[in-house]
């Protein structure tokens, strides 16, 4: 897993360590611009907070015009709990911006220049070590799951045995964002038959899963249970829901935290060769 989609709990929330850095790194600009433009009497901060919000939200409208299809309505469009942006248009967006205010205003440009790059800096350094210290190739663990009859299971097995790639998702039915789009999975799992999808319950037992199962309608096939959530602590989903992509040699090739839409899923799906049709 890249360490930057780690996720880690913050009471009843979840943050992913990439987001904390950005977070930083703002942060950082912002200390730093405002260091350099008290000197000069000028302020970059209004600056630096609408280029991330430009950055954003081109993100979020270059995501939705690739992935349309997959919305079913206009407000849908707007819901970013599913975290569909796409990063590098949203960086070429926010630095057009920032060079429109470097041409436009001559007194900006050192201040705002120091605080871009020192935020830069600061993301760079702490991302740069994480990944470093990050070990290689991770691969799906091979801890034991529990089925729902109390058989132990081995997701190694499972993927051995389907020969194709792996969709696990964690989650649990007290996690809103988990049952919000397991309808979404289970739409997935009975539409493709090139891709295994598992789900991987976090804690809970059998009779709580089976009353969530029933009172949703829903029908899942490899449903296993992780009673001391070993699995989720092994690949660093500390909070839910986390969904992982494994290809069919086991080896972890996407994450995504948080919850899913349509077309965060069919975007992780991309990578996967989908069936001839």
């Amino acid at each position: 897993m890249n360490p930057l989609d780690r996720s880690i709990a913050l009471g009843p929330l979840g943050v992913s360590l990439g987001q904390l850095l950005l977070a930083l790194a703002m942060v950082v600009a912002l200390i730093v611009g405002a260091w350099i433009g008290r000197r000069r009497q000028v302020s970059v901060g209004d600056v630096l907070f609408n280029a991330l919000l430009i950055g954003v939200i081109g993100a979020r409208i270059v995501f939705v015009a690739r992935y349309w299809q997959s919305y079913d309505t206009f407000w849908s469009w707007l819901d970013i709990r599913d975290r569909g942006f796409e990063p590098l248009a949203g960086l070429a967006i926010a630095f057009a911006y920032l060079a429109w205010r470097f041409w436009r205003q001559p007194a900006m440009r050192r201040p705002l220049g120091a605080a871009v790059l020192s935020g830069a800096l600061a993301w760079s350094m702490t991302a740069g070590a994480l990944t470093l210290m990050a070990p290689r190739g991770a691969s799906l663990p091979s801890i034991p799951l529990a089925d729902l009859d109390g058989s132990s299971v081995a997701l190694l097995t499972v993927l051995q045995e389907a020969d194709r790639p792996m969709v696990v998702n964690l989650w649990a039915s007290w996690c809103p964002p988990c049952r919000r789009e397991m309808p979404i999975l289970e739409q997935a799992q009975q539409a493709r038959d090139d891709v295994s999808f598992v789900f991987v319950n976090q804690g809970e037992s059998v009779d709580a899963i089976e009353t969530f199962l029933q009172r949703e309608s829903l029908s899942l096939d490899h449903l296993y249970r992780d009673p001391d959530m070993t699995f989720g602590r092994e690949v660093g989903a500390m909070a839910m829901p986390t969904t992982l992509y494994y290809d069919a040699d086991g080896q972890l090739v996407d994450t995504h935290f948080g919850e899913l839409s349509r077309a965060t899923l069919d975007r992780s799906l991309e990578r996967f060769t989908r069936p001839s049709r």
